[in-house]
């Protein structure tokens, strides 16, 4: 089992090793910190890939960085943690929590048990979660095709419109 710890901006090296984790048929988990919580995607051989749920292929790092959280967090339970000026994506800047980290950490090693084990409910992309501990809110996420999916579509639109907006803003 692949458990994905690598940075948040590690693009080239987490689509690398996605890919080969799809090819040998080796499953994988995603589990990111995101405010005060964590959001969770496993990708199992035989279902669909970390490609085919993200749509990352040959996209810029800020393409790539919009669509992973996007795919991680569709519903968006972080958002109180939304400073405008906390986020820059072309300097690599996002903040999080230790409070996130230490549940990515526990929610990723129960997803590895599940998957060591062949016990519990054990979901695939397009199936994940998310807990947001600040917010006491559990949600099942599912987004058949992933970022294809015409309302991860339309959150990419809106994502790049703020994005743009940061930037304008950040160059005043």
């Amino acid at each position: 089992v692949y458990v994905d710890g690598l940075d948040f901006f590690a693009f080239a090296a987490r689509q690398a090793t996605f890919n080969a984790c799809t090819r040998k048929g080796i499953p994988a988990v995603t589990a990111a910190p995101l405010g005060m919580g964590t959001a969770v995607v496993n990708f199992l051989p035989g279902a669909m890939s970390f490609e085919e749920y993200f749509q990352w292929g040959d996209h810029s790092d800020d393409e790539k960085a919009l669509r992973f959280m996007v795919g991680l967090a569709p519903r968006m339970l972080q958002d109180y943690l939304a400073d405008p000026s906390q986020v820059d994506l072309s300097t690599r800047r996002v903040s999080s929590t230790i409070m996130g980290c230490q549940l990515c950490a526990g929610a990723a090693a129960t997803e590895v048990l599940k998957i060591l084990l062949g016990r519990g409910n054990l979901k695939s992309a397009p199936h994940g979660y998310h807990f947001d501990a600040y917010r006491n809110k559990y949600v099942n996420t599912w987004r058949p095709w992933g970022n294809r999916n015409p309302i991860q579509r339309l959150m990419l639109i809106i994502g790049r419109r703020k994005l743009a907006a940061m930037r304008r803003g950040a160059k005043s």
